[in-house]
């Protein structure tokens, strides 16, 4: 992925939890990209993209854990919810939504390495 695409990501990211402060806590605001923040709130507006309420109820209910990072990107023309959930047990799921419909693209899960650490080397 290209520094264009990752930088233009995480801006995304930041304005989604910018968002969710001013909601959250009125006053409080936090650095992001303008045009970013401003083409998630049109796509909301124009209602191409489900609100991250509806998206976050949805994920509660059909996949248990908590949800630890939240994000909105643009590829391909495609507005996409990233979502991670931290799992009872240590276990990750990265979820990956459209953001139209709220339907389900990918999941994955990376489990909890329980293997028993190595004993240190004896010299």
């Amino acid at each position: 992925m290209n520094r264009t695409v990752r930088s233009r990501r995480t801006s995304i990211a930041v304005c989604l939890a910018t968002l969710l402060l001013a909601v959250a806590a009125p006053g409080v605001s936090g650095a992001g990209d303008a045009q970013d923040h401003d083409r998630a709130r049109q796509a909301l507006q124009a209602g191409e993209i489900l609100t991250l309420r509806t998206i976050l109820e949805r994920v509660e209910r059909d996949h248990p854990g908590q949800v630890i990072d939240v994000e909105l990107e643009r590829d391909d023309g495609r507005w996409i919810y990233e979502i991670k959930l931290l799992r009872a047990g240590g276990a990750l799921v990265k979820l990956e939504l459209d953001a139209r419909d709220g339907s389900l693209i990918a999941r994955k899960e990376r489990r909890r390495d329980n293997a028993q650490p190595r004993p240190a080397d004896k010299r």
